[in-house]
């Protein structure tokens, strides 16, 4: 067996930060990467509100472009995780991290005070920029004391806690418009900043030794995002995470046209849209306890399998008998579900090679991920037509897509253990 399966000691330093127990680690871990989470579905029972309060309606925009509010947000997440992986590699873990989390909290403020449609999506980019500072340096601090399976475990560990948000977000988001307007969502958020903010200025250590820091000069980054690009394992799992993630942006982006337009089931959506986060909770745990026996490959490539021969049978049972809560909430959760199994285990076999540039190789997997499944996700949400086919067809294509490329990457091998 080689290292990209084996690798269970830790590459930099002890398994966690020394005086910190492994629970608190995971948790610090999955409340950095809560930012975007709850950034994004937190306020998905909210978006024709705030549409409408900023105008959007009133402009006689068509509903699909209230999606704009989750992708603007998306788009401003991914570009610049480049520069904050080489200042992250250059400068060290902490000081990156508290830059992102002031600028999310003052972004959320500035959400608030938008006046117009226009400057909503302004500052929505703007908290997607500093969001995205946080979720590289969680990534990056990870990959600094984790490898290989131990790393893909770990990882699972953080994503079974991190899930408790898509799970409960909608349902506190539909609670805050219940008692106040749309801007108190947005204040939910502020305050998430600044409790990360004081939990990891007091509990987190820095991961990054200086004798590891890299300079931050034009060649010296160039080499190693060339390295990323340049590691077929790395680039392979990369962009068949970026294509069958996108699926997962497509649903968030629509589902709440999903659930209230073809099921009739807006005042029921938060409950729908948190048993189908369940489902990515429990696979992930599942992920957790599985991995370091059986291997990130074969988990992810029977997952694989799964979602897409999943997604062509819901397809299939809704174009012949027609839309149906019955069928499609099953079939779906269980396409959901193999995300659980895929994340973890795709980010952990891009990042095993690369980790003396582990902050680089963050940031570039965090760019090519989120921009390709933010784009695919965003034409194929802006394709709804009051019918779930366009959605569950694009999962089809993503999930064939997907397993082209694991193909190529493995040369035409599945399930290895190496």
């Amino acid at each position: 067996m080689d290292g990209s399966e084996a690798g269970k000691a830790p590459s930099l330093n002890a398994a966690q930060p020394t005086g910190m127990r492994k629970v608190e680690f995971v948790a610090i871990v999955a409340g950095l990467m809560a930012l975007n989470a709850i950034a994004i579905d937190i306020m998905l029972p909210a978006l024709s509100e705030i549409a409408r309060a900023t105008g959007l309606t009133a402009e006689g925009g068509d509903q699909n472009r209230q999606q704009l509010i989750i992708f603007a947000y998306v788009l401003g997440f991914g570009a610049p995780q480049l520069i904050w992986g080489p200042v992250t590699d250059r400068f060290g873990r902490r000081a990156p991290l508290f830059i992102g989390l002031v600028g999310y909290f003052i972004t959320s403020l500035l959400c608030i005070w938008a006046h117009s449609f226009t400057a909503l999506l302004a500052a929505r980019f703007l908290q997607g920029v500093f969001s995205s500072g946080a979720r590289t340096v969680a990534s990056a601090v990870v990959r600094d004391l984790f490898a290989g399976r131990s790393m893909a475990s770990f990882m699972s560990l953080v994503m079974t806690i991190f899930m408790i948000v898509p799970i409960i977000a909608p349902t506190l988001g539909q609670l805050i418009l219940y008692v106040a307007p749309w801007e108190g969502i947005f204040i939910v958020l502020a305050v998430w900043g600044v409790l990360m903010f004081a939990w990891t200025w007091f509990r987190l250590p820095e991961s990054l030794p200086k004798d590891a820091r890299r300079p931050l000069d034009i060649g010296s980054v160039s080499r190693a995002y060339l390295q990323v690009a340049r590691t077929p394992v790395s680039f392979g799992y990369m962009l068949a995470s970026g294509i069958v993630f996108g699926a997962l942006f497509a649903f968030i982006a629509s589902s709440e046209q999903v659930f209230r337009q073809v099921f009739n089931q807006g005042e029921n959506f938060a409950y729908w849209f948190a048993g189908i986060a369940g489902a990515l909770a429990v696979s992930n745990f599942m992920n957790s306890r599985l991995v370091e026996r059986v291997g990130m490959r074969r988990i992810s490539h029977i997952a694989l399998l799964i979602f897409t021969s999943a997604s062509l049978v819901l397809t299939l049972l809704t174009m012949t008998f027609g839309e149906s809560l019955a069928i499609f909430f099953p079939l779906f959760a269980l396409t959901f579900a193999c995300f659980g199994l895929m994340g973890s285990n795709f980010s952990a076999l891009a990042m095993e090679p690369l980790g003396s540039i582990a902050g680089t190789a963050s940031a570039a997997y965090g760019f090519a991920t989120t921009m390709i499944s933010s784009i695919i996700g965003m034409t194929i949400g802006s394709h709804f037509n009051g019918t779930t086919v366009p959605l569950t067809t694009g999962f089809v294509c993503l999930g064939l897509g997907s397993l082209v490329i694991v193909l190529i990457t493995e040369k035409g091998r599945l399930f290895s253990r190496t």
